[in-house]
Parts: C-alpha cells; sequence; structure tokens
C-alpha cells in the first residue's frame, strides 16, 4: 500500500441550524401525540471517509429552546419538574461509535452515543439514514436522518399527574425525530 491509501480522509462538518430540526413525541392523555422540537441546536460532524466508523457527531441543544406552540406548556417543561433550563441549560449528544455507515444515499446505520439530559448520562441508540451529499449555496453539503426513543425517567424527568380514568397525562416514552443538515467546513 502507498501512503496515499493508508491515509485517512477526515471531513469536519458543522450543523446548519436553519435547515436542522430536533424533534419529539409524548403521548398526552395517552390518546393524543404532541410534539415538539428545539430551535437552537448546535454541533460538528468528523468523517473518515475510508473508516465511516471512526466517525464522530457532536451535538449541543439550548433546553430553553423548547418550543411544542403551547407557551404555558414550553414554560412548565423548562421549570424544575422536567429540563430544569437553569440548572442544566443544555442537552448533549456525543457518539461512542457508528455501525454501519456509508457513504451511499438512503444507506442506514446506526448511532450510538451518550445523551446527557439534567446531567444524567445514558446510551442511547438512533437508527439513521444517509440523505446525500450536494453542493448548494456556496458550499458542499451533507445530510442524514435520525430516529430513537427514551424513557424521559432515567434522565430525571419523572413528573406526571394521574388522571381520573386511569393512566397519565404525560407518557414516559419519548419518540426522537432528527433531520440534520451539514456544511463542509
Amino acid at each position: 500500500m502507498t501512503s496515499t491509501q493508508t491515509e485517512r480522509i477526515v471531513t469536519t462538518w458543522t450543523i446548519d441550524p436553519a435547515h436542522s430540526e430536533v424533534e419529539f413525541a409524548v403521548k398526552h392523555m395517552m390518546i393524543t401525540t404532541v410534539k415538539g422540537w428545539f430551535a437552537d441546536v448546535e454541533g460538528t460532524v468528523v468523517t473518515d471517509e475510508r473508516h465511516p466508523s471512526k466517525s464522530r457527531v457532536e451535538v449541543t441543544i439550548d433546553a430553553a429552546s423548547i418550543n411544542t406552540r403551547a407557551a404555558d406548556r414550553d414554560t412548565h417543561l423548562r421549570s424544575g419538574d422536567f429540563f430544569d433550563v437553569e440548572r442544566w441549560p443544555h442537552i448533549t449528544f456525543r457518539s461512542t461509535r457508528i455501525d454501519g455507515a456509508t457513504d451511499r444515499e438512503g444507506e442506514s446505520f446506526r448511532i450510538i452515543g451518550d445523551l446527557t439530559i439534567r446531567d444524567v448520562t445514558r446510551e442511547v441508540t438512533l437508527d439513521a439514514t444517509f440523505e446525500g451529499r450536494g453542493q448548494a449555496m456556496g458550499g458542499e453539503r451533507a445530510s442524514f436522518t435520525a430516529t430513537g426513543k427514551i424513557d424521559r425517567r432515567e434522565f430525571g424527568l419523572k413528573w406526571n399527574q394521574a388522571l381520573e380514568a386511569g393512566g397519565v397525562l404525560v407518557s414516559n416514552d419519548v419518540k426522537m425525530n432528527v433531520s440534520v443538515q451539514l456544511v463542509r467546513e
């Protein structure tokens, strides 16, 4: 092998917040799905094109930027009952490994990493799909989507309210849906 063949091709990408979304969904009263998102998301993805499994993802979310289209609910979610943004202003995700990564459009892979909410860190797995890569707006861009699910209680988000007819006001399962557009640095 020549030194060119063994060289790592590492590229750093920055999340484009204007073209990226971090959404979540929970059941309300056990009958309706309520969705929300975080408006302030930043991060980087470092790709290793010869060894995609060595790539890494780091994301920081401003917990106070939560938006569920209901001001009172958003205020409650920012409070000590939920995210307690005064004490823990950020939610972070750092990948620990990436399984099956590829640069072929439409291909699926898994991102395993540490999600930290309220100073509690748990390993989560995101099922991801590489959506494509191309030139636009003066630079190279790439995109992927990812989905996952967590039990909010594992992160200290335990507030709930019993319903008269049985069940609880807010489900413990939180579904995550992420769509990220990256800009090559």
